[in-house]
C-alpha cells in the first residue's frame, strides 16, 4: 500500500473519531504535472495566521473549532502559490492542491560569510555517487512493474459530440476523465508489464524477462520487447540523462556547477532518517538541463528522491513539457535502491497545435538479490539468450495474475482503457480511418492477402527513360506469416522497354533471424544500397535533379539467392550467389567496348559468391512483418565481406577476388551531441570492367545522403583499392543556444565530413580508360568534403552546405562546382 493510502486512511480514521461539532479541512499537495506530492508544503488560511505544514506524503489536516477564513493557500518553493475556497457549511471536506512550477530564480538565495551550504552537500553528493551508484553492485536482480498510458489531452466534449467525423466514436465518452485542473483528457493507450531484470558489472551484461505484458490494441511481439525497463532506465547518478534521444545534465553530474545553481531550503526527518532539500535552476537559458529539486540523506549522501523538470527552452521538437521523478529506499539499511521512477510528456502534433497528448510511464522496482549468485545464473541459461526474453505466456496472463502481482492497483479510468480500445479495434469506422492513415505514412494499400504500393514509386522520370511507370504487388500476413513475395513491373515511355522484380523472402527463423531470399531483377541501377538511403526511382526526387549532371544509367540482369543466419551474441553470416549482366549506356562504356574476340554473349557477365560477416553486439531491431529496422547498438559495428568471382560459370566471363570491411558506430558524446562515424576500405584483385570494380557513391540530387559524397558524380571515379570515412556531428543547438532570437526557433548545428582515397591498377586503367570512359582515379589526388549546415528548421527541415576541397572540379568539366547546397527532411525529437 502506497504512502498516499495510508495517509488517507489516516484522514479518514481521523474524521471518524473527531467530535461533531468541530470543522475538518483536509487535503494532500500534489505537483501538477507529474501528480506527486509536495513533502513539507506550507498551508495557511488565507489572511489569517492559521496554518500548518504537510507531511512528506504532502498530507494535511485541520480540526477546527470554526474556520478562520474562507479561502485555503498552499505554496512551495519553486512552485507558484495556489489558493482554493473552503466550502463554509459541510463539517469535513478534502481539498487537493496542484502546483505549477514556477520560474523560480536564485535572485532569493542568501549565502552566509560567502559558503553556499547546498554547493558543500552538493560536493559530497558527488564523492559519494560511486558507492550509491546502483551500477556499482557486481550484480544484482529485481522485480519491475511497468505502467505506460497514453492520452489525449484537453479534449472538447462538445465538438466531439457534434463532429460527423467522430461521431461512431462516442462511446470513447464513456472513458473521458477530468483532471483536478480541470482539463479533459481521453485514454487512448494503456500497456503494463512485469519482468524481472538483471543486471552484472564484470563483464557488463543486462537481461531482462518480461513474465507478465498486457497492452491496448497493441499486438506487434517487437513492440512488446520494448514495453519492458531495459530501454527505460534514467540514472540520476549518471553526469548525463537521457531525454527522447537527447542528453541532459544531471543536477548532480560531476561537472553540475557550470550549468546550475543551488540552494538549500529545508532540512526534514523522511521515514526517520535526516535528508536535506535542495532546489537548482540553471545557469544558462536554452541548454539541455533541468529544473527542480531532490532530497538526499544526511549520512550517506544518497538520493532520496529527484524532481526533474525539462526547461520550456530546451531544445526538444514536438515536446512542450517533461517531468522526471526518482525515489530511492534503503535494502538492508545500507543500500539506497531505486524504487520509482515516473517520466511525463506533454507532446503537441506540428500540424495541429491545439491537439495535444499526453504520456505517462510508471516504474516500481522491487530489489531481489544483490551481489548473488541468483542475479548471475540467468546470464548462462541456454534457454533465455537473448536480452530482453518475453516470455511464451507473457501476453496469456488472466485477471487474478495481474490483481495478484501488481504492484499498485489500477485506477478507475486505466481499468477503462483496455475495454475501449479493444472496441476501437472492432469498430469498422475505425478500421477505415485506420487504414487510410497506414497507407498516406506507408504508401501500401492491402487487399486481401496482397498489398499494392507503394504509391510513390508508382510515378518517376529520368533522362533515359523519360516517364517511367511502376505498379508493385506483395503479399502480406493473411497470405504467410513467413514468406512475402514482391513484385514490381515498370515501363519507361521513351525506350519502351519493360522492366521488373520478383523476390522470395522466406523467414526461417525471426530471433535470431535466419531467412533464405531469392530475386530475379531485369532494371537499371538506382544507386541505393541502404534501407533508408534515397533512390531516384519516386516521385519526390523529381524536383532535385542537380541541372547539367548528365544521368548514367547501366541496365542490370541479375539473378541472386541469399543465405543469412544470426547469433544471438550479434554475429551474423551472410552468403550470397549473383550472377549478373551489365548493359550500361552512353556516356559510360558500353558492353561492346569491352568485346571479347571469338566469344558471343554480354561481355560484362559475372557470376560471383560473397561471404559478409557482421558483428553488432547488443543491436536492436524494429521488427515489421519481414523486414526490421535497426534500431542501433551502443557499440561500434564491424562489417567484413569476402567475394570470389566464377569464371565459368552460368557465363561468368571473370575470376577476381575482394575483400572489404568498415566499422560504424553513432554515439552520444554529451554534452557535445552525437557522432556518428564510418570508416571503409576494401581492395580487389583482378582485371575487371568497372561494373565490378569499387565506384564510390556520388550524389545526382540535391538531396543530402549521408552515405553518398554529395559533391561527387556517380560514376566519376574507379578504384581497385580504397579507403574511406565518412563523419557527422551533430552539436545540438550549438552557437544557436547563445544568439538572442534565433534560440527561441531551435535550431541545430552540425559539421560533416568525407573523404576516399585510391588506386587502380595499370591493368585496369588500360582496360577501363583506354576507350574514353568517364572515369577518373584518385591515385595521388584523394577526395575531401566538408560541410556544414542547418537543422531542425521548422522542426523538419535540413540544410547542408558542402565544400569540395579536393580534387577541384575544372571549369572546362561539366557541371563545375566545388560548392552545393543540400536540402534534406528530418523528423527527430
Amino acid at each position: 500500500m502506497s504512502k498516499n493510502l495510508i495517509g488517507l486512511w489516516v484522514i479518514l480514521l481521523t474524521w471518524m473519531a473527531a467530535p461533531a461539532q468541530q470543522r475538518i479541512v483536509a487535503g494532500s499537495v500534489l505537483d501538477a504535472h507529474t501528480g506527486e506530492a509536495l513533502p513539507f508544503a506550507g498551508v495557511q488560511f488565507k489572511g489569517t495566521d492559521v496554518g500548518a505544514v504537510a507531511d512528506q506524503n504532502g498530507s494535511f489536516i485541520f480540526k477546527l473549532d470554526r474556520l478562520p477564513s474562507d479561502s485555503l493557500m498552499a505554496s512551495v518553493l519553486g512552485y507558484h502559490r495556489m489558493i482554493v475556497a473552503v466550502k463554509p457549511d459541510v463539517d469535513s471536506q478534502f481539498i487537493v492542491f496542484r502546483l505549477e512550477r514556477s520560474g523560480y530564480t536564485m535572485q532569493e538565495v542568501v549565502v552566509h560569510a560567502g559558503v553556499n551550504p547546498a554547493l558543500i552537500i552538493l560536493h559530497k553528493i558527488i564523492q559519494r555517487k560511486p558507492y550509491n551508484n546502483m551500477d556499482r553492485f557486481e550484480s544484482y536482480k529485481e522485480r519491475v512493474y511497468n505502467k505506460l498510458e497514453f492520452d489525449i489531452n484537453k479534449i472538447d466534449k462538445n465538438k466531439f459530440l457534434h463532429s460527423k467525423l467522430f461521431q461512431p466514436f462516442q462511446f470513447v465518452l464513456n472513458n473521458i476523465d477530468t483532471s483536478e485542473t480541470g482539463d479533459i483528457y481521453l485514454p487512448i493507450l494503456f500497456t503494463e508489464t512485469i519482468s524481472d531484470y538483471y543486471f552484472q558489472r564484470s563483464p557488463h551484461r543486462t537481461k531482462e524477462l518480461i513474465i507478465a505484458s498486457k497492452t491496448s490494441g497493441i499486438q506487434n511481439k517487437s513492440i512488446t520487447r520494448y514495453l519492458g525497463t531495459m530501454y527505460q532506465n534514467v540514472n540520476v547518478y549518471d553526469n548525463f540523462i537521457p531525454v527522447f534521444d537527447k542528453s541532459f545534465v544531471s543536477p548532480i553530474a560531476n561537472i553540475a556547477t557550470l550549468y546550475y545553481d543551488y540552494q538549500l531550503v529545508d532540512t526534514q526527518y523522511i521515514d526517520g532518517r535526516r535528508c536535506f532539500h535542495i532546489t537548482f535552476v540553471p545557469k544558462r537559458k536554452n541548454e539541455n538541463v533541468f529544473t527542480g529539486d531532490f532530497w538526499v540523506n544526511d549520512t550517506t549522501f544518497a538520493i532520496q528522491k529527484m524532481n526533474l523538470e525539462v526547461t520550456h527552452n530546451a531544445n526538444l521538437n514536438f515536446v512542450s513539457r517533461v517531468s522526471l521523478v526518482q525515489e530511492y529506499k534503503p535494502y538492508n539499511d545500507s543500500i539506497w535502491f531505486i524504487s520509482k521512477d515516473k517520466f511525463i510528456a506533454d507532446f503537441y502534433t506540428p500540424v495541429a497545435r491545439k491537439l495535444t497528448f499526453i504520456g505517462r510511464k510508471t516504474t516500481l522496482y522491487e530489489p531481489l538479490a544483490i551481489n548473488d549468485t541468483a542475479a548471475t545464473r540467468i546470464f548462462d541459461d541456454p534457454r533465455y539468450k537473448d536480452n530482453i526474453v518475453v516470455l511464451p505466456d507473457a501476453r496469456d496472463r488472466s485477471d487474478s495474475f495481474w490483481i495478484a502481482h501488481r504492484f499498485e492497483p489500477l485506477a478507475r479510468q486505466e481499468k477503462g482503457v483496455y475495454e475501449m480500445v479493444d472496441s476501437l479495434q472492432h469498430n469498422p469506422t475505425f478500421q477505415k480511418y485506420a487504414h487510410t492513415v497506414q497507407f498516406l505514412v506507408t504508401g501500401v494499400k492491402e487487399v486481401g492477402p496482397l498489398e499494392l504500393g507503394p504509391y510513390y514509386y508508382e510515378l518517376s522520370a529520368n533522362h533515359l527513360e523519360n516517364i517511367r511507370l511502376r505498379l508493385d504487388v506483395g503479399t502480406n500476413t493473411r497470405f504467410s506469416k513467413n514468406l512475402y513475395l514482391s513484385n514490381y513491373l515498370a515501363y519507361g515511355t521513351a525506350d519502351r522497354t519493360f522492366k521488373g522484380h520478383a523476390s522470395a523472402l522466406w523467414i526461417l527463423h525471426r530471433r535470431p533471424r535466419v531467412y533464405l531470399y531469392a530475386s530475379y531483377t531485369h532494371d537499371l541501377d538506382n544507386g541505393a544500397i541502404y534501407y533508408d538511403q534515397i533512390n531516384t526511382d519516386n516521385i519526390f526526387t523529381l524536383a532535385v535533379y542537380k541541372p547539367g549532371v548528365t544521368q548514367k544509367f547501366v541496365m542490370v540482369d541479375e539473378k541472386r539467392m541469399e543465405f543469412y543466419h544470426e547469433d544471438y551474441s550479434g554475429f551474423s553470416q551472410h552468403i550470397t550467389f549473383l550472377n549478373q549482366q551489365f548493359s550500361p549506356y552512353a556516356p559510360l562504356p558500353t558492353k561492346d567496348d569491352f568485346a571479347i574476340d571469338g566469344k558471343n554473349g554480354n561481355p560484362l557477365s559475372s557470376s560471383e559468391v560473397s561471404l559478409e560477416l557482421r558483428y553488432a553486439y547488443q543491436e536492436q531491431f524494429l521488427e515489421g512483418n519481414y523486414y526490421r529496422i535497426s534500431l542501433g547498438s551502443d557499440y561500434p559495428i564491424l562489417d567484413v565481406k569476402f567475394t570470389l568471382g566464377m569464371k565459368g560459370f552460368l557465363n561468368g566471363q571473370y575470376a577476381f577476388q575482394k575483400v572489404a570491411a568498415n566499422i560504424s558506430d553513432y554515439m552520444s558524446i554529451a554534452p557535445f551531441g552525437h557522432l556518428y562515424y564510418n570508416f571503409f576500405g576494401g581492395k580487389i584483385y583482378g582485371t575487371l570492367p568497372f561494373v565490378l570494380l569499387q565506384v564510390p557513391p556520388g550524389n545526382n540530387l540535391y538531396y543530402y545522403d549521408k552515405y553518398a559524397f554529395d559533391m561527387m558524380q556517380r560514376y566519376e571515379f574507379l578504384c581497385d583499392e580504397y579507403a574511406g570515412f565518412m563523419i557527422e556531428h551533430e552539436l545540438g543547438g550549438g552557437i544557436f543556444t547563445y544568439i538572442p532570437l534565433l534560440n527561441k526557433l531551435k535550431l541545430r548545428q552540425f559539421w560533416t565530413a568525407k573523404g576516399i582515397i585510391g588506386n587502380l591498377s595499370t591493368a585496369n586503367e588500360q582496360l577501363n580508360l583506354v576507350n574514353q570512359g568517364p572515369f577518373k582515379t584518385l591515385q595521388g589526388n584523394p577526395y575531401l568534403e566538408l560541410g556544414t549546415g542547418v537543422e531542425n528548421i521548422l522542426h523538419f527541415f535540413r540544410i547542408d552546405f558542402v565544400w569540395r576541397v579536393t580534387p577541384k572540379i575544372q571549369p572546362t568539366e561539366p557541371y563545375h562546382h566545388n560548392f552545393g547546397v543540400f536540402g534534406s527532411v528530418q523528423l527527430d525529437f
